[in-house]
């Protein structure tokens, strides 16, 4: 099964899992608005009950926003980030691959990093909406806060800066800023306890090179009929 191969007639929510090697998009919705603005095409590591697996393999041509006059996000000035026009654009994810790890119902992912010779780096914990499956993959909206994780076990905020601005810019209402920051902390309670998945040994895990680099399908922002948890 693969993302470009799903029709209108399986466009559903299903409890079905994908097997190893099965190709599907995670994207992520704009804040300010319902349209999808982050677009992956990734490879499915592991999908159990318990945790969802994919590989984002190095030269993957994928979808990011961008502002409208063609300015990269990260190159605006954090007081005008938020606020100016926006568009999307396919570029290239060009450098090492990640590994993103998701557990059902958690209001984060967390991701895996590598140098290119495959040297670990750090573990990335991406506070987000929990994922929402639908037969073509996976959507959720980005929270801007995040939390670095290194092979010590040491941790730290990162985004704080984008976080706050995305409260003064109107993104992130107080009560969900809140939510927001129990996440965060539910989430260093785990780093902390070295729960799962930092216990998994995922370090170690490597890609199939037999799998192709996921195309990423024209209709890559569909609206699926229907979007379960």
């Amino acid at each position: 099964m693969t993302a470009e191969t799903t029709d209108d007639a399986t466009e559903t929510a299903d409890s079905a899992h994908w097997a190893p090697g099965d190709q599907i998009l995670w994207r992520y919705r704009s804040n300010a608005s319902s349209a999808v603005h982050i677009c992956r095409p990734v490879t499915v590591v592991q999908d159990t009950d318990e945790l969802l697996a994919v590989w984002m393999a190095p030269g993957t041509d994928c979808v990011k926003p961008l502002l409208a006059d063609g300015t990269p996000i990260h190159h605006e000035p954090l007081a005008t980030r938020y606020t100016k026009p926006r568009t999307t654009a396919v570029t290239r994810w060009f450098g090492p691959g990640v590994l993103k790890l998701a557990r059902p119902g958690e209001p984060w992912s967390v991701w895996l990093f590598w140098d290119l010779d495959w040297r670990f780096r750090n573990w990335y914990v991406n506070l987000e909406e929990p994922l929402a499956r639908w037969a073509g993959g996976v959507d959720s909206e980005d929270h801007f806060l995040d939390i670095a994780v290194y092979p010590d076990r040491s941790w730290e905020w990162k985004d704080e800066d984008e976080f706050a601005q995305a409260q003064r810019a109107g993104l992130m209402p107080a009560d969900r800023a809140e939510k927001v920051r129990a996440a965060g902390r539910a989430a260093v309670e785990l780093i902390e306890s070295w729960g799962p998945p930092f216990t998994g040994g995922w370090e170690g895990w490597r890609p199939d090179p037999a799998w192709p680099v996921p195309a990423l399908p024209d209709d890559w922002d569909r609206t699926p009929a229907r979007i379960g948890a």
